[in-house]
């Protein structure tokens, strides 16, 4: 599977900005566990959000619970990540990932696919 993530861009703490990531290829969309990572300069790769395959489970670190909220849409073979109240430290550079594994992975290197990546800059 190939994905492709969008939408970052500079904001303003406080704001909004929705990331989406659209996938390609043969292997069935609903066969992956998706989910959104961060990177932040010399940081590691941190969980963001994970969405189960049919979307009945969503999981969230609890630096963004209550702000954002990932969702999926099979049929468009896309997921989302609404980022609400943004804050500086939620700067980082946004990846999507597909796990073909158990249940929806929360460590990167359970993930196999990954987006090239998408920057998200808060400014306070």
């Amino acid at each position: 599977v190939q994905l492709q993530a969008s939408g970052g861009g500079l904001v303003q703490a406080g704001n909004s900005l929705t990331l989406s990531c659209a996938a390609s290829g043969r292997t069935p969309f609903t066969m992956f566990a998706m989910g959104w990572f961060r990177q932040a300069p010399g940081k590691e790769r941190e969980f963001v959000a994970g969405i189960s395959r049919r979307a009945d489970m969503t999981f969230y670190s609890d630096s963004v619970k209550g702000r954002f909220t990932i969702s999926r849409d099979n049929d468009k073979k896309l997921v989302t990540l609404q980022m609400n109240s943004l804050k500086p430290e939620d700067s980082a550079v946004y990846y999507c990932g597909a796990d073909h594994g158990v249940g929806v992975g929360k460590q990167a290197h359970e993930y196999y696919y990954w987006g090239q990546g998408t920057q998200v800059t808060v400014s306070s």
